[in-house]
């Protein structure tokens, strides 16, 4: 089924989500009660502009940053907590960053304003340690924006880990989730990074799960195919039998592929 409606919303749905959901909630709550970590830090003036911050376990040797999903208007930074404690242990800092929501803004607007907290994330971490951008969903979008807004060679980005991401926002605009968004064909082409992906930028993961639809697969796959072609290192990463939610535990789970390939990552950036 090729409707925008059904591959965005409907189709992406699953009956199981509630639950997993309010497991993350609680995992979540269980790392923040389990510290240690400091919470809400402030990045920039707006009310959503604050990250979470979980310190590494012994010496760091990087920063996992994390965009929240949400279509870009719904979700909190809380909700996803439960991924702090394996990178931490792996000698990750993890700073959870949230964002201001549409239609507060524009969906320019909100990468304009994420990008506020990649100084004050090194800052709290240390200006030294590479960073890893991740995100999950309109979380993606996000990490690759911020990531090709980065100057060619810059070390501070060793990579990006896009995880079921939407990187052309052109069906969208078909959709009910354009009640907020508030896109026009024209402004969906300008905040997609499908079609600004350039060279000199840092290595990309791409993943999602092989339970999606197939609008989220070929997403995933037009977008590893344009950064690849435009000769930076990349990898696709197709989690079988994962949905959009499920996702996350292989990404959050040191037994998975995909949790050791985000690690990689650190390495391919320093090649």
């Amino acid at each position: 089924m090729n409707d925008p409606q059904y591959q965005y919303v409907q189709g992406q749905a699953r009956a199981s989500f509630p639950a997993l959901l309010a497991d993350y909630q609680a995992r979540g709550d269980a790392a923040v009660a389990a510290g240690p970590c400091q919470l809400d830090l402030r990045y920039g003036p707006l009310e959503r502009q604050r990250f979470d911050f979980f310190p590494a376990r012994g010496w760091p040797r990087g920063t996992l940053v994390y965009f929240h999903a949400g279509y870009w208007q719904s979700r909190d930074k809380s909700g996803f907590r439960f991924i702090a404690p394996a990178y931490a242990e792996a000698g990750l800092h993890v700073a959870l960053a949230n964002y201001p929501l549409c239609p507060d803004v524009s969906v320019a607007a909100l990468v304009d304003a994420a990008k506020a907290c990649l100084p004050a994330i090194r800052a709290q971490a240390g200006e030294d340690l590479p960073l890893l951008l991740s995100g999950h969903s309109a979380g993606a979008h996000i990490a690759a924006e911020l990531a090709l807004g980065r100057l060619p060679g810059d070390p501070a980005v060793a990579g990006v880990a896009a995880l079921s991401g939407i990187y052309d926002l052109a069906p969208l605009v078909a959709t009910t989730l354009n009640e907020k968004l508030q896109l026009d064909a024209a402004s969906a082409r300008a905040c997609s990074p499908l079609h600004r992906v350039r060279a000199g930028v840092a290595p990309a993961l791409v993943a999602v799960g092989g339970a999606e639809t197939s609008a989220f697969l070929a997403q995933a796959q037009d977008f590893h195919r344009a950064w690849t072609a435009a000769g930076n290192p990349g990898a696709l990463h197709v989690e079988d039998g994962a949905d959009h939610f499920s996702l996350l535990e292989a990404f959050a789970s040191p037994d998975a592929a995909l949790f050791g390939r985000v690690l990689a990552l650190l390495d391919a950036g320093a090649a």
